[in-house]
């Protein structure tokens, strides 16, 4: 056939086997390889922490130092690839970091609703499912060879303390104990860890050596909740927070996030707490984290937080200080490159001993351990056969609209005008920025969806004669065309409006100024639901609350959808919702304020009231609302009652002497666990139609005194009803947790008196003797 033939077919082969090994995921310690199958940082029948304390002895200081940076550079000689630290899944894996590509055989990802819409849920086994998939498609992705790690930063888990803020659409809402159990769900579903409300068992293997499946990071570390707002922005911000505010509204989610939920990483913030930056702070990172609180796993900076201690914020007077500032304080990775830079010249200067450079790599090199990637071929390991085939299946689809439907709050609907009926539904008008946006359901941190279906699409599978028009020529609706809108909504039996903020309005490193519609959507609506025949439906896509005080008095706005950024499968939930197919039983996870509180400074990091300061959130603010934490109704009725609580009084003095106050380090977990009170609450569905609805218990102290909160969510439970259906769900309270508060110097303590325990419109008195 000819020497040319062979010469090509030889070519042939030879890029299908350099294409073949470069889709494989890099790893170490090859039992192939005779130079490194013996060393001991190889042998997987060895602890981690020796493992990992063999392989830094064998580095010299540069190859040391270069690991300390997000791009970790390969080491030839003994067999160990690159690494990239940074990849994201904040709700979904996505290639917002550099660390995962989507131009390979897997195309795209699950796409969740983003998190507060998720959150709007409250349900802690529907976040650990997602969890469970993002772990899953993650791996996939690793193995897949479109990774170059497996440490995913994620979730974002600051309270969203103020509603402009562009990134509380990131997180869970406002309240601390949500906030710390949606922690715990997501990063053991993603590092493939067992879960209190699943089935699998507690693993006997230590922590520091367990396998992951994925490692999430608990992020931003800490009281980080301003991005740039009136000329102060993330990187220079100095957070002034109380010891009270820290210990029972900042920090409590990250202690959850590292104790129950045993994160494997922590990332430090930008900004400054108290004069001193977040990465720079041996109290924060070492004696809390590491210390009081056990965290095994690394830390990271957020991106050039190293370099901002320096160039921004002046902290360090070298850059060589600035190194020493962060490995001292125990951070063990710069995203960036200012570690690579500066570190071997702080140790030649004396100022930093090559020890702290160790003690970081341990942590690095446990975590890439602990992913199996130094236990040779990874296709041989428990997570190795994770396929392409388990991204965007059926069964993770199904749960991206699961949680979409879940999440999606019920605003207003006093006539009941929503369920539209489908029989009746003749002609349908779909206007507004936001009705045919797929981008806009996505909100930000995510990567190309599975498949992408707006509300505008999925309304039309239900009335085939359906008119759509924007109204305005974006969400910020500079220019709008009223007239044109008025027109079709005069000539349909329904109308839906799609309104809402997106990208834009409100995102990282862009703070809101307002908390109104933008531009003219509101009088684009008001001439809309004055024109139509029936009062409208309107449908608002945001991450924040916004002040719709006159659409929620205006009769002719009938129903009123918050529906968050509600994911790829947002649309066809939306739809289903509209039109009956589902029953909505989401519940605001921040309190929804009038457009009059951007008074406040966002720059004012107190929790509670003072004269002229109104305080923050649902637990300290006492102002008008336009809509409360917790709100959100459903197509059924549910009723409550208490149908047993085993302690009216308790008692948690030893002595006949009534106290002021008890601190819970006092009493001590045994007596806090003999004390506990099981509280079983009674729910029926008094509706038509079967939901699925969410238990809100809250406790309330009878005269809030010393900076109590005015109300405190104690305990939450999501269950599915049938119509006529009744079932008990019950809470176990355990003193030291849930009745306590944090006294000025951030001690927990109890005070005695009369208490409430609140469910729906019904109370039940708890009297506390300490």
């Amino acid at each position: 056939m000819g020497l040319h033939f062979f010469i090509i077919l030889f070519l042939f082969f030879s890029l299908l086997l350099v294409h073949t090994e470069s889709t494989q995921p890099p790893f170490s310690c090859d039992s192939s390889n005779p130079t490194t199958r013996s060393l001991p940082f190889c042998k997987t029948s060895l602890p981690i922490s020796k493992r990992a304390r063999d392989l830094i002895s064998r580095l010299t200081l540069d190859e040391k130092i270069s690991q300390l940076v997000n791009t970790a550079p390969p080491i030839p000689r003994l067999g160990i690839p690159a690494y990239q630290w940074w990849s994201e899944a904040l709700h979904g894996v996505a290639n917002a970091g550099p660390g995962v590509h989507f131009d390979g055989a897997i195309k795209s990802a699950t796409s969740f609703p983003q998190v507060i819409l998720t959150a709007a849920s409250f349900d802690t086994n529907l976040w650990y499912r997602i969890g469970q998939v993002i772990g899953t498609e993650a791996r996939a992705v690793y193995n897949g060879g479109q990774a170059g790690g497996m440490t995913f930063w994620a979730p974002n888990i600051n309270i969203f303390r103020d509603p402009r803020w562009g990134r509380g659409q990131e997180t869970p809402g406002e309240d601390p104990l949500v906030t710390g159990k949606y922690a715990v769900a997501y990063v053991r579903g993603v590092q493939g860890d067992s879960f209190e409300s699943g089935k699998g068992k507690e693993s006997k293997v230590k922590q520091v050596d367990q396998h992951l499946q994925a490692s999430a990071c608990c992020k931003h570390f800490t009281a980080y909740d301003l991005d740039d707002w009136n000329g102060v922005n993330r990187f220079i911000f100095d957070a002034r927070v109380t010891l009270q505010d820290l210990a029972d509204t900042y920090q409590p989610p990250f202690q959850s996030c590292v104790q129950q939920g045993r994160a494997s990483g922590i990332m430090c913030a930008y900004n400054r707490v108290n004069g001193v930056p977040s990465c720079a702070d041996f109290n924060l990172l070492t004696l809390t984290a590491r210390g009081q609180w056990g965290f095994n796993g690394y830390i990271t900076s957020d991106c050039d937080a190293v370099s901002i201690i320096y160039n921004g914020q002046g902290y360090a007077k070298t850059p060589e200080d600035a190194v020493v500032d962060v490995l001292k304080a125990g951070m063990d990775v710069n995203c960036g490159s200012f570690l690579k830079n500066y570190t071997k010249q702080a140790v030649e200067q004396r100022k930093l001993a090559e020890s702290e450079i160790d003690r970081a790599l341990r942590n690095l090199f446990s975590i890439r351990m602990r992913l199996g990637l130094f236990d040779g071929n990874p296709v041989q390991q428990p997570y190795g056969n994770i396929g392409p085939d388990q991204v965007c299946s059926k069964k993770h689809q199904a749960l991206a609209l699961e949680a979409a439907q879940n999440g999606i709050v019920l605003l207003k609907n006093p006539d009941k005008l929503l369920p539209l009926p489908k029989k009746n539904t003749f002609s349908l008008a779909v206007i507004g920025p936001n009705a045919n946006s797929p981008q806009t359901l996505l909100g930000n941190y995510a990567g190309p969806p599975c498949k992408s279906v707006t509300p505008l699409q999925a309304l039309q599978g239900y009335v085939k004669n359906t008119i759509f028009h924007p109204g305005c020529d974006k969400v910020e609706c500079g220019s709008a065309t009223i007239d044109q809108a008025v027109k079709i909504a005069k000539e349909v039996d329904y109308v839906v409006l799609v309104m809402g903020l997106d990208q834009t309005q409100e995102r990282e490193a862009h703070d809101r100024v307002s908390l109104e519609l933008p531009g003219k959507q509101q009088e684009l609506i008001t001439n809309v639901a004055r024109a139509a025949k029936k009062p409208v439906v309107l449908v608002l896509l945001s991450g924040g609350p916004i002040d719709i005080s006159s659409a929620k008095v205006d009769q002719k706005i009938g129903s009123i959808l918050w529906a968050g950024y509600p994911g790829e499968a947002g649309g066809i939930a939306l739809a289903q919702i509209i039109f009956g197919d589902h029953n909505p039983g989401g519940k605001l996870p921040v309190t929804w304020y009038p457009q009059d509180y951007i008074k406040v400074p966002m720059t004012d990091m107190r929790m509670r009231p003072s004269s002229g300061y109104p305080g923050r959130t649902y637990r300290f603010y006492k102002g008008e609302k336009v809509f409360d934490f917790g709100y959100g109704l459903s197509y059924s009725k549910f009723a409550y009652d208490f149908s047993s609580v085993s302690k009216s009084v308790l008692h948690l003095n030893q002595s006949s002497a009534t106290l002021d106050y008890k601190l819970v380090s006092e009493l001590g977990p045994k007596l806090c666990d003999r004390k506990k009170v099981s509280v079983t609450v009674g729910v029926k569905n008094q509706g038509e139609m079967a939901g699925k609805h969410p238990v809100l218990l809250f406790l309330r102290k009878e005269k809030p005194v010393n900076g109590s909160p005015f109300s405190q969510l104690v305990g939450f439970q999501s269950v599915f009803l049938k119509a006529g259906e009744r079932a008990e769900v019950e809470f176990v309270l355990s003193p030291c947790e849930h009745l306590s508060r944090a006294n000025e110097v951030g001690l927990m303590v109890m005070e005695p008196g009369l208490h409430f325990l609140v469910v729906g419109e019904e109370e039940y008195p708890l009297t506390l003797i300490v």
